[in-house]
Parts: structure tokens; sequence; C-alpha cells
């Protein structure tokens, strides 16, 4: 069978954009094709549950805009779909005066994007999170947690109903486009389209490959390793406190969030992965590895940034050194506290001079829209990001 739309990956944002073109073009031929056996299997299902509130990202990016925007969609999504999520705050802490700098910096950032802020001395970061500790802190009440594999399970439902044919256990070997539309090559047969869009996820720069388009970036993919408390410490967090990011590391650093179930995370780190879905440190691939090392960008960024990769390895060997870093914002956290939770892979975009790419990456061709590289806050803004990639699909398909 000819599609007019075919969509690959079954995470969140591929999801989200097939539900928009089934919802507002009904007539619309659509598949989705996903390897795993079901949706959010990867970085969509292993994430850190967070809704995002936008106070992050540079003013005017697509980040900025589309997480604003996102968030209240899938808040309102949740809602309305039975899908357990809760407005529960953060706190930003500043715990050493180099901080406060980048704490107001970090207030700036906000009110530009729109989102409501509140600087916070000592006590006032006890009167929200009563065991969190710092110099200063922002309060930023729009913050919330969502439980997005029980979303993205409700999206491919809703797919499926629309009459869409979701192809599960599937993965795409290779393809071709036309001026006319596109051949996707899968382990289960050939599916012809008018028009792909590309939501592989850890894997959409290798994908955009194999349909001819040479992303401007590469993926490295990043293991975050996770901590969870023991039921017993669960009250020494109400709801997120996170640490002041670094600017010049892409990560945000070990925080603290209270889930829908009233569970505590700590994490995640970041440390290289020595393959694209290396969940655990024992998992290599040297293909993948290999494919790693060789790329000079990568290797540009490890030179810049070897300390602090070396930090971060050592938070995923060990324990101890995670806790020491969740005791920066919690001091009366004991060690006895934590007990180590599943990881998961977040792709870093990285240039080839070696600087990292910390927006969304979109690129499309005559035929086909490519989401090269969707990292947090994706998951809070999937359904605007969809809604997005919607738009360039059925504008290539009208052409």
């Amino acid at each position: 069978m000819t599609y007019d739309v075919a969509i690959i990956g079954g995470g969140l944002v591929g999801l989200a954009t097939a539900l928009r073109l089934a919802e507002q073009r009904p007539d619309l031929r659509l598949t989705l094709i996903e390897k795993e056996a079901g949706p959010a299997v990867h970085q969509s299902g292993r994430n850190s549950g967070v809704l995002h509130s936008g106070l992050y990202y540079r003013p005017g990016s697509l980040k900025a805009r589309l997480c604003v925007e996102g968030k209240a969609q899938m808040e309102a999504y949740c809602e309305r779909e039975g899908v357990a999520w809760t407005r529960s705050g953060k706190v930003v802490v500043a715990v050493t005066p180099d901080e406060l700098p980048r704490l107001r910096t970090l207030a700036e950032r906000g009110a530009a994007n729109g989102v409501e802020t509140t600087w916070l001395g000592p006590d006032g970061i006890r009167q929200h999170e009563p065991h969190a500790a710092g110099l200063a802190g922002l309060w930023v009440p729009t913050t919330g947690v969502a439980d997005y594999a029980d979303a993205a399970r409700h999206m491919a439902a809703s797919l499926s109903a629309s009459g869409a044919d979701v192809h599960v256990g599937t993965a795409v070997v290779g393809g071709r486009e036309s001026a006319t539309g596109v051949v996707v090559e899968t382990t289960q047969g050939d599916v012809e389209a008018r028009v792909l869009v590309n939501c592989a996820g850890l894997w959409a720069d290798r994908v955009a490959r194999l349909f001819g388009v040479e992303p401007r970036v590469q993926l490295v993919p990043f293991r975050g390793e996770y901590a969870v408390l023991r039921p017993s410490a669960a009250h020494l967090v109400r709801g997120l406190i996170y640490p002041v990011p670094d600017p010049s590391f892409p990560f945000l650093g070990i925080h603290l969030t209270r889930q829908v179930d009233g569970t505590v995370d700590a994490g995640p780190s970041a440390a290289l992965a020595f393959a694209r879905e290396g969940y655990r440190l024992a998992t290599v691939r040297p293909s993948e590895l290999g494919e790693i090392v060789r790329y000079g960008g990568f290797r540009r960024l490890a030179r810049r940034h070897w300390r602090m990769g070396l930090g971060e390895l050592g938070r995923s060997l060990s324990l101890r050194a995670f806790w020491r870093a969740a005791t920066r914002l919690v001091p009366g956290l004991a060690y006895a506290d934590l007990t180590r939770a599943p990881s998961g892979v977040r792709a870093q975009a990285v240039r080839p001079d070696g600087s990292l790419d910390d927006d969304f990456v979109i690129e499309h061709t005559r035929r086909a829209v490519h989401v090269v590289n969707a990292p947090s806050p994706a998951a809070t803004a999937s359904l605007a990001i969809g809604r997005r990639v919607a738009e360039l699909a059925l504008q290539r398909l009208n052409a």
C-alpha cells in the first residue's frame, strides 16, 4: 500500500506528529513505523518525567517557544486523557557565591520566555523545600511532572483508532527519495509514501543519511544514571529541587524530582554511552563506539570537557559520588537513602567544530522532514513539535 505520510519513530514526537496529521486531515493514509514492540521504549519513556516551564532556554529559540506552548498542550492532554500529572513547582538552588550571578541570569532568561519566577533567600528556599539549603534560589511554580510513558500509550491507541497503520517490531534498514515520494525499506518489506517524517530519536541522524541527507550535526549518546530515594527518605523532597546549571555544559546536573506516584528520583548524570542504546556501562557496541570516536566533532568536544566528563563517569560508576552531588541540594540526605534506578540515554547533537547544538534541529527536503535532534524538553514540548512537523509535512504533501 502507498501512504500519504510515513512516520518513522514511535516516541512522543513521532506519535504527536502522526496524531496532528490524523486530526487535521482525516482523509490521509498514514503509517507509523517503530522498531520496538511498543511506543516510548527509549528517550520518551526513560526521562525524568518533568514538565519543563521554559526557564532555561535561549529566548527566541525553538526550545523556548515550543516548550512554553507545548507544556500547556501536554497538561491539557493529560487532563483530558486521564494521564497522571501534577504542577508541583521547582526550586533552583544556588549553593556557592559564584552561582548567584548565574541564578540571576536564569531569572532574566525565564522572564524573557514568559516564565514566572520568584527570588528566594535561604528562608524562602526552606518554605518551599524544608530540607533544601542554599544561599539563594528561584521558585518556579509552573514546573511539574507527568507520566510520559502513559501519555505515549494513549497517543498510540488514539492513532490506531483513527485508522492509521501502526507497524511495531519493524526496523528501517534503508530508503530512497524521489521527486514524487519515498520508499522506506524495512525488515518487514518496503513501504511507499508521498512524504516521509523521520522522528527516529537516538537514530535520527542515521536514518536521515539512509535517505541521502547529511545532517549538520551528529548524535552522540550520553547515558543518564538515576537513583531513587528509599520510601523512608521520600519526605525530604516536596516537588523538584535543581542546581544552577553550568552554561558551559549541556546538562543540568543532578537534581531531585518527586514523581506522580510519590517516588523521588535523583539524577541524571551524563556520561558517554558506548552504544546508542547503551543503558548499562557494560553495553559496548564497537561499531557504534568507533563511529563516535572517529567523529572529529566529538574529539574536539572531549578535549574541551574532559574534566567534567570524568566527573560524570565517576557518578555513573559510584553511587557515593552520585550521593555527594545530591547532598549539595539536600544536605540531610544519607547515603543509605539512595538506591540505583534504571538509566536513560540522551542523544546530544554535536557540530563538527565540537560545539553543541542545544536547540531542536529539524531539516527537510522536497519529500521528507527529519527531526534530527529533539532533546529535553522534547517530551514537554512534543505536542507543539508535532504540530510544527505536521505543518512541514503537509506543505510537502501539497507541493
